[in-house]
């Protein structure tokens, strides 16, 4: 199975700690790397992490509130440094547009490297990045500003052809992709065996969902309905609720809630609100109503597995 994993490089909130960093993480899919967000710290913790800063492919950041975008100019500045000469995509809500254009004609002239600016609407559910392994979608959020996470989703693969019916059957090698896209094969005396007995199916699609920031959204567990792997902020525990409500974040309940609803595999927290010496109380809250949870930490790698049907 290829690789599909997120590395977890900050997951703290709004006001610096010594415990936490900005949010940030690098989300590892078939060889791509992408990072989503980027808060101040970043490099640091991308050096610490072993992901190799020439290895991102583009950066995705979710609104403009500063510990989610403040690294990245850093972030480019240190890639022109390093010889980068491939293209850096960025897709980020229209305004950080003219800002970026800015920052990098005052701050980073003669790049060798092209720096695409790619906008997005934070309003709706699009897809905002395709190849041939993978899709990215924007999932729209309730935040204070434009805000929206991300929806990471293989797509589908061609079922497995069975190695003992290729040896039973003598099929040739220029049949193979003709089996894989749903052919059946006809023996030289003219019996068919089919599709089904020759192949087994393709492991289904893996998922991961990146929710930062929003209030608690009902109709969120819709949009990342069955994901493997959500990561939800839980800035708050339900004794601030109510603050939580006026500053437009969530609680660890309400990010359970969300899990348990949409049916995911994991619930990873993070955002962590800077009140906190530790988040223990936060995650038995999430544990009581999604058991699958676990509190996101600087370096923490997550494998996307498949969730158990």
């Amino acid at each position: 199975m290829e690789p599909f994993s997120v590395h977890i490089l900050g997951c703290g909130s709004a006001l610096p700690t010594t415990r936490h960093y900005a949010s940030s993480q690098i989300v590892e899919i078939r060889g791509k790397f992408f990072m989503v967000d980027c808060g101040e710290g970043t490099q640091i913790q991308l050096r610490r992490s072993r992901v190799g800063f020439t290895k991102i492919q583009a950066v995705f950041i979710s609104h403009l509130h500063g510990d989610h975008c403040f690294g990245l100019i850093g972030l480019i500045s240190t890639f022109g440094m390093l010889g980068r000469t491939g293209a850096l995509h960025v897709y980020a809500p229209a305004e950080l547009g003219p800002l970026l254009d800015a920052q990098l004609k005052f701050f980073c002239t003669g790049l060798e490297f092209e720096v695409v600016f790619h906008a997005i609407d934070t309003t709706s559910k699009q897809t905002v990045y395709e190849d041939r392994s993978l899709t990215v979608e924007t999932i729209p959020l309730d935040h204070r500003i434009a805000c929206c996470g991300f929806l990471f989703r293989e797509k589908p693969t061609l079922p497995h052809i069975r190695r003992d019916m290729i040896d039973c059957y003598d099929i040739p090698i220029s049949q193979i992709n003709n089996i894989k896209n749903g052919a059946d094969w006809v023996t030289e005396d003219g019996k068919t065996i089919p599709n089904s007995r020759l192949t087994l199916p393709a492991a289904p699609p893996r998922a991961y969902a990146y929710c930062s920031d929003t209030r608690y959204m009902a109709s969120l567990a819709d949009m990342v309905k069955g994901v493997d792997v959500l990561y939800h902020e839980a800035t708050y525990d339900s004794s601030c609720a109510d603050r939580a409500r006026l500053y437009y974040h969530s609680t660890a309940e309400q990010a359970a809630t969300v899990a348990r609803n949409a049916g995911v595999g994991k619930l990873i927290l993070g955002h962590f609100s800077a009140r906190y010496e530790h988040e223990d109380g936060l995650l038995q809250e999430a544990k009581a109503i999604f058991p699958n949870s676990e509190l996101a930490s600087e370096g923490l790698v997550v494998q996307v597995l498949q969730r158990k049907q």
